[in-house]
Order: C-alpha cells, then sequence, then structure tokens
C-alpha cells in the first residue's frame, strides 16, 4: 500500500509544471540542445546589439549566445537547478549575464525596456491565468517597435493530455499589444510547432493618458 501511495504522488508530482524540475535533477532534458536556433542566429545577424530577455531559458544557452555577440542578456526560467547550471555556464564563458529564478507571468524584479524578448518552449506550458500574466509582462517590458520571439508546440498529445497553443490563441494573447510581422509552421518529431515574429505596438494616445497609480 505504501509503494502505492508513493507511485501515485511522485505521478501527481511529475504531471505539474514541475515535472521539468524532476527532469533536470534526472538529466532527461531533450529540449536542452545546448544549440541556438538557426532563426534566432539569423535575427541575431541582422539586429543591432542591445538588452534581451530570454524566458525560459534553462541552462541558458541562447542566453550566452547573445551575450557573446554583444548583446546585454538575461534569461528567466522557474527550474533552480537550471538557473544554477546557467549561471555556472555563463561564469565559465566568461559572461555577466543576470539569470532569475522566476515564473514567466510574473516579473516584478525587472524592468525594462527590452529590445529583444526571446521565447522557446515557455508560454505553451502556462495555464490560461498565467498566459495573460505573460502577456502583461511582455507587453510592460519590450519597448515600442522591440522584437519578439516565439516557439511553441502547436496542440498536441502529450502523456494522456493535449500540451500546446493554436496560432489563433497566441495571435489573441498578444495582439493588443504587438504586431505579427511573420509565421512559419512547421513539425518537431512529427508534430506541429510554429515560430513566431512579433514587434511591440507604439503605446496607443488613451494609454499614456492614464493616471500612474497611486
Amino acid at each position: 500500500m505504501a509503494s502505492y501511495v508513493l507511485r501515485n504522488w511522485i505521478g501527481m508530482f511529475i504531471s505539474s509544471r514541475w515535472k521539468f524540475e524532476w527532469r533536470y535533477w534526472r538529466g532527461n532534458t531533450p529540449w536542452d540542445t545546448n544549440i541556438t536556433p538557426p532563426e534566432v542566429m539569423e535575427f541575431i545577424a541582422a539586429a543591432p546589439p542591445g538588452k534581451a530577455l530570454d524566458l525560459g531559458c534553462g541552462t541558458g544557452t541562447n542566453a550566452i549566445t547573445l551575450a557573446r555577440h554583444g548583446w546585454q542578456a538575461t534569461g528567466v526560467d522557474f527550474a533552480p537547478k537550471a538557473i544554477r547550471a546557467a549561471r555556472r555556464k555563463a561564469k565559465q564563458a566568461g559572461f555577466k549575464i543576470d539569470f532569475h529564478c522566476a515564473d514567466a507571468s510574473n516579473l516584478g524584479m525587472l524592468h525594462g525596456p527590452f529590445d529583444y524578448v526571446l521565447d522557446i518552449g515557455c508560454l505553451f506550458t502556462l495555464n490560461e491565468n498565467q498566459r495573460i500574466g505573460y502577456a502583461r509582462e511582455l507587453a510592460r517590458l519590450l519597448r515600442p517597435q522591440g522584437d519578439y520571439m516565439l516557439y511553441a508546440w502547436m496542440p498536441r498529445p502529450w502523456k494522456g493530455d493535449v500540451w500546446g497553443i493554436s496560432t489563433d490563441a497566441v495571435e489573441s494573447l498578444l495582439s493588443d499589444a504587438l504586431v505579427r510581422t511573420r509565421l512559419v509552421i512547421g513539425k518537431e518529431k512529427g508534430h506541429p510547432s510554429a515560430w513566431y515574429w512579433y514587434r511591440r505596438r507604439n503605446p496607443r494616445i488613451a494609454d499614456l493618458l492614464k493616471p500612474l497609480p497611486s
């Protein structure tokens, strides 16, 4: 009976968002390739360096790549073990990068504006309320005309559930503050996924006239 209860508890633990931390501890992190995707390298080659924010940064591979190309990089991930690894990798590479262990939907410790925000595999893992908070923080932190790139699974069956986010859901979530400039739909291991390119809209006059909170 005790072993059944233990297995059931472990199953519930792993099925939560903390399964990522569990997998970092086990070393079972197939998403952690230590390779920056060509889509990001293409952006880096075309854009002047500035301030960059990597949401769901994992062990810091892309933040380090950005720093190597002259960017002032900041990384956020909710998995403590990933952040510890990111700090260690950045130090070994000789770069000063701010890494924060935090939820991407609640980034009060950060102050923008950022010129570039990158998300590879973070947004689609969040629940509906967290996605709303994420979009609010993204709009707050990204400068007007700043660039945002997102890689996300489209809805797919995964471990008895459905994971992912549709292109319509992404657009509905972000379109008030950002305008989509490009979309590429592809496949990852036979399942649909997408790259999105967005740009921060200029603030509306009505927003500028809103009174500041007291």
